[in-house]
């Protein structure tokens, strides 16, 4: 039996983790449709976007009015604990 000191909810991955894992899935999502999966508003999935396409993990493509999102499976883990493994290893596991 699982002892709940703390039942507080918590998850494995950051809300920017989340969004990762959600454009490797859906790269013509649409924010609307990010921040809906995630549980986030649309405004934190726009802030998230641009903090991974600043950092190279997502390119963002216009085509028309829609964006379509490439991500950067080399790109690195940032935690000084994971920094040496590539991100396109957390994508594997939930492709």
């Amino acid at each position: 039996m699982v002892n709940q000191v703390n039942p507080r909810e918590w998850t494995f991955l950051s809300n920017h983790g989340h969004v990762l894992v959600h454009l490797n899935r859906y790269p013509d999502s649409l924010v609307k449709e990010i921040a809906e999966e995630i549980g986030i508003t649309e405004r934190s999935t726009q802030l998230i976007l641009a903090d991974l396409q600043a950092a190279g993990y997502v390119e963002i493509e216009k085509l028309g009015r829609r964006n379509h999102y490439r991500v950067n499976p080399k790109g690195k883990f940032r935690h000084r604990a994971e920094k040496s493994k590539p991100i396109g290893l957390l994508l594997k596991i939930f492709s």
